[in-house]
């Protein structure tokens, strides 16, 4: 009788030990704590998209949308109409990174090509005829005659804006932030390509004034002079511009966290 206690007993001790190893899940099982990456807008609060059909279209809608720090995004006003390149797209160096995202197909943004660049980018200061713009939350700063940008890939001052009066000329070629044509009037700097800048890859991009709606830039973004002002007095220092043709921006949606 002893011996069947005993031996009933040692059964029940290895069940629960099994039963215990059983119970006890895998590390593999674990459910992950570690939170989502939300991409290259994880910062932004303001986001702005320029979107065309296609990589070649240089017609394009823009759109506003905000956001409290980790929220959904909410659209901001009505969609607007936009001009790009008059070649359209092509892959930038942004917050997305340097050129295309992995396994996504496109041309890459080149110097002199026509071409927007596409991604994801900051939106840094803003330049204008105006002494001051004290209604704009983004920086602002007044465009003396001697401002040029640097368009030269050679120039140490590539995709620099700098004073030609204050600073050593070792370029062939600047644009003047105080054009003629004043389609410059008010110009916000899109961050493409600045950090680090690579010879060549495009420089100078900005959103500005329009031609009208049937006319190509060389690189920048365009729009009517009433949205112009109306995005740069709603403009915060924690925005971004996604620049994206449509098949692009559905398949990087929810990688991006795009509304």
């Amino acid at each position: 009788m002893l011996s069947r206690a005993w031996d009933s007993c040692l059964l029940v001790v290895l069940a629960g030990l099994t039963l215990g190893c059983q119970a006890r899940p895998t590390t593999s099982a674990v459910p992950s704590t570690a939170a989502v990456d939300p991409g290259p807008l994880r910062e932004k609060t303001q986001l702005v998209t320029v979107v065309t059909s296609g990589w070649n279209d240089f017609q394009a809608t823009l759109k506003r949308y905000e956001r409290v720090p980790g929220g959904p995004w909410r659209a901001v006003g009505a969609p607007i109409a936009a001009v790009l390149g008059r070649e359209g797209y092509g892959w930038g160096r942004g917050l997305h990174g340097e050129g295309a995202p992995e396994g996504r197909p496109g041309p890459v943004k080149q110097e002199g090509d026509g071409r927007s660049p596409a991604g994801v980018f900051g939106i840094g200061t803003a330049y204008g005829y105006a002494p001051a713009r004290p209604e704009m939350s983004i920086p602002y700063r007044a465009a003396s005659r001697a401002l040029r940008c640097v368009d030269d890939p050679k120039s140490r001052r590539y995709n620099q804006i700098v004073s030609a009066e204050e600073t050593p000329l070792d370029w062939a070629s600047a644009e003047h932030m105080r054009r003629k044509d004043d389609l410059y009037v008010l110009a916000i700097v899109v961050e493409h390509n600045s950090a680090p800048t690579e010879a060549g890859a495009g420089s100078c991009i900005f959103i500005h004034l329009w031609n009208g709606p049937d006319v190509g830039m060389s690189g920048c973004t365009a729009v009517a002079m009433p949205a112009l002002e109306d995005l740069a007095r709603w403009l915060e220092p924690r925005a971004a511009l996604v620049a994206l043709p449509r098949g692009e921006y559905e398949a990087l949606r929810v990688t991006w966290t795009l509304p």
